[in-house]
């Protein structure tokens, strides 16, 4: 008996690179919170680099959230488990408070110039698309 629920490839490369997107974050965020060698070596503008390191525990927090969450979201979307999409939608409060600060709180608007929110948009529309893709895949009945 075969499973007429099974996911499609194309769920499959999503569920990858949503995790390699995601483990790719955790890596960021971990560089900046322990103010890494390689991290500073990313940035030769010292307001740049002042700005990220004076960035609020808050928002610090609502980053963590964000990627972990999106980290976690993506195994379970590879583990096919319905848990995926409230995780992805954690992680979605996540983005939208760092996108917050990181758009209207900080100075990144000043420091970087109207490029500044390149990254956050990108990062929204990221998110927004992983849940409505886990919402989607649940409906499917992919996920268990």
């Amino acid at each position: 008996m075969s499973n007429v629920n099974k996911p499609t490839v194309a769920y499959w490369i999503i569920s990858i690179v949503a995790l390699i997107w995601n483990a790719t974050g955790v890596n960021m965020y971990l560089q900046q919170a322990y103010k890494t060698d390689s991290f500073k070596a990313m940035y030769n503008d010292e307001k740049a680099l002042e700005l990220i390191n004076n960035t609020p525990t808050w928002a610090m927090g609502a980053f963590a959230l964000a990627v972990f969450g999106g980290l976690l979201g993506s195994v379970l979307l590879l583990l096919r488990r319905k848990f995926a999409k409230p995780v992805f939608m954690i992680s979605l409060l996540g983005i939208i408070v760092q996108l917050i600060y990181n758009l209207f709180i900080s100075k990144a608007m000043e420091v970087y110039g109207p490029g500044a929110a390149i990254m956050p948009i990108m990062v929204l529309i990221i998110g927004i698309f992983l849940v409505w893709y886990s919402q989607k895949a649940e409906a499917k009945g992919w996920l268990l």
